[in-house]
Parts: structure tokens; C-alpha cells; sequence
């Protein structure tokens, strides 16, 4: 089910964003919708990927050894 949400938009914008929309042969709203479904998305991919990665951190073998360097030594050409 969905849900209806109010907007406060500058009059001038919402005017563009109609031109764009109907260009698109969408409305305001499916824009508003669609950008929303994708944000959430995004996130939901990026929470998986840190998820997994820091399970394979801890399951990882790897091991750093002594910093033998310096910042400046990196520098020296």
C-alpha cells in the first residue's frame, strides 16, 4: 500500500520539474517516486556491500607486518 507524503517546493521549480515531467510523459509525482525507490536502493546495496565486507575483514588471514617507512621516505625521489 502506498503512502501519500506533502512537499513544500518553490512555485518556479515545480513549474521546470512539470515541463521535465511531461517531457518524460510522467508526472511530478511518478519523478518524486522513482528517484525515491532508487535512493533506497542505493542505500540498501551499500549496506550489503559494508556488511560483507566487514565479514570477510574478520575472516581474513591477512596480517600487516612493522611499518618500516616513513612519509617522507615514500616522497623521496
Amino acid at each position: 500500500m502506498t503512502k501519500n507524503i506533502t512537499l513544500a517546493i518553490d512555485p518556479d521549480v515545480l513549474d521546470r520539474v512539470r515541463v521535465i515531467a511531461a517531457e518524460r510523459k510522467t508526472t511530478v509525482n511518478g519523478m518524486v517516486r522513482d528517484y525515491l525507490e532508487r535512493v533506497a536502493a542505493t542505500e540498501e546495496k551499500a549496506s550489503r556491500f559494508s556488511e560483507r565486507l566487514t565479514e570477510l575483514r574478520k575472516r581474513s588471514q591477512f596480517e600487516v607486518g612493522p611499518i618500516t617507512w616513513t612519509r617522507d621516505s615514500l616522497y623521496e625521489r
